[in-house]
């Protein structure tokens, strides 16, 4: 059940169905996302049955969207978006990056199971995009870093100090990683491609300020 077809104080306890999922187009899709995230900075989360939608999402699932973003706990990705069992797949991944196993995931979940709509989310603070700032060396955290090397790459034209102390620097940096992610999806998953193309899915990038719970567009 989308979200926004509840009226206030309506308990949700049910999962979104495929027949619900076909009638919604990818801008429909972000427009909920956008609208929910409003309920969630007012503390207006839409009231859900976990318990029922746990048996009920057992036999089947229909997910709208699938959402990219940093395994950083101070971003609740179903929260952010007000979302529900059921509703979204969510892949996390320090720094939020792209690699093969993620574009897998994003095949399986838009040309496989249905979803249409891609979000790379990234976020205000981010460890990650600051450590490889640093240029910090960790085990595997290393080659981890790594793939966030060509968005600090893309950022030499900030007018500021190009450190992690820098917080425009940091949010410069987090922005291009994805932009940088999403152009990774485009040209390394031809069948994305094609999707997005064809008006089937939609691919946005997202920032989202710790702040203040909201969420910024990346162009």
């Amino acid at each position: 059940m989308s979200n926004d077809n509840t009226t206030q104080g309506e308990v949700v306890k049910s999962v979104l169905t495929a027949e619900e999922r076909a009638q919604l187009t990818p801008d429909d899709i972000l427009q909920e996302f956008i609208k929910g995230n409003e309920r969630f900075r007012n503390n207006n989360l839409t009231q859900r049955d976990h318990s029922e939608l746990i048996r009920e999402s057992a036999v089947g699932q229909n997910p709208k969207a699938i959402v990219l973003s940093c395994i950083d706990s101070r971003v609740p990705v179903e929260d952010v978006f007000d979302q529900g069992i059921g509703d979204i797949f969510v892949g996390r991944i320090a720094g939020n990056f792209v690699n093969d196993d993620l574009l897998g995931s994003m095949e399986f979940a838009c040309k496989v199971a249905g979803a249409k709509l891609i979000v790379v989310m990234g976020h205000q603070h981010c460890g990650a995009i600051k450590g490889a700032i640093d240029n910090v060396e960790l085990g595997n955290l290393t080659t981890t870093l790594a793939n966030i090397k060509p968005a600090i790459q893309m950022s030499q034209d900030y007018m500021g100090d190009k450190n992690s102390a820098d917080e425009g620097f940091v949010k410069t940096v987090a922005e291009n990683n994805v932009r940088y992610s999403m152009n990774l999806i485009r040209k390394n998953s031809p069948i994305l491609k094609a999707m997005e193309d064809n008006g089937e899915i939609k691919i946005v990038g997202l920032f989202y300020t710790l702040t203040k719970g909201e969420l910024l567009f990346v162009d």
